[in-house]
């Protein structure tokens, strides 16, 4: 398995949206693989097919300690079919903005209907932190990343922060 780079906050491929999978073969599952070793190496809770510069519908997730615990899963195509009306507002962060963190609200549960990487169907029902990884994961699939989910005010608090983000990917 190869640790891959992660792409970082100002880099446009994170504000794409990733396309639909179609073909489940050995390249998706060496992706996958790969993903898997590279968010463990970043001691990440889960990591979306754009963060590594991949535009293609996956994401990988650890439940090591949540409620699906000692689950490591690929979910391909991922869809959100159900929010719960029930909100939580918990701290968040992210691989490829490191160092900011900040209190987003996410539904409390969630169902997740995807495929795995024989392209077979699933679906996951999750809550709490599991929910929250799930919907962070697929928003990074649709360009969407977690401060896009805060007031104007709460931006403007990281706005230093963010732009010396965007300054360093722009001289990459």
């Amino acid at each position: 398995m190869t640790v891959l780079e992660i792409r970082k906050y100002g880099d446009p491929i994170l504000r794409e949206r990733a396309r639909t999978v179609t073909v489940f073969d050995e390249k998706l599952a060496r992706l996958a693989a790969d993903m898997m070793a590279t968010m463990e190496a970043a001691n990440g809770v889960g990591l979306a097919g754009n963060q590594v510069g991949v535009l293609e519908r996956v994401f990988v997730a650890d439940m090591a300690g949540f409620e699906l615990s000692g689950k490591k899963i690929a979910v391909v195509n991922p869809e959100i079919v159900f929010r719960s009306p029930e909100e939580s507002v918990e701290e968040e962060g992210c691989l490829s903005i490191p160092g900011v963190y900040a209190e987003v609200r996410r539904p409390k549960k969630i169902r997740l209907a995807g495929q795995n990487l024989k392209g077979e169907k699933m679906e996951l029902e999750a809550e709490d932190m599991a929910a929250r990884v799930f919907c962070h994961e697929t928003d990074h699939l649709n360009g969407v990343l977690f401060i896009d989910h805060l007031t104007a005010l709460e931006r403007d608090l990281l706005k230093g922060k963010l732009a010396e983000m965007r300054r360093k990917a722009a001289a990459l």
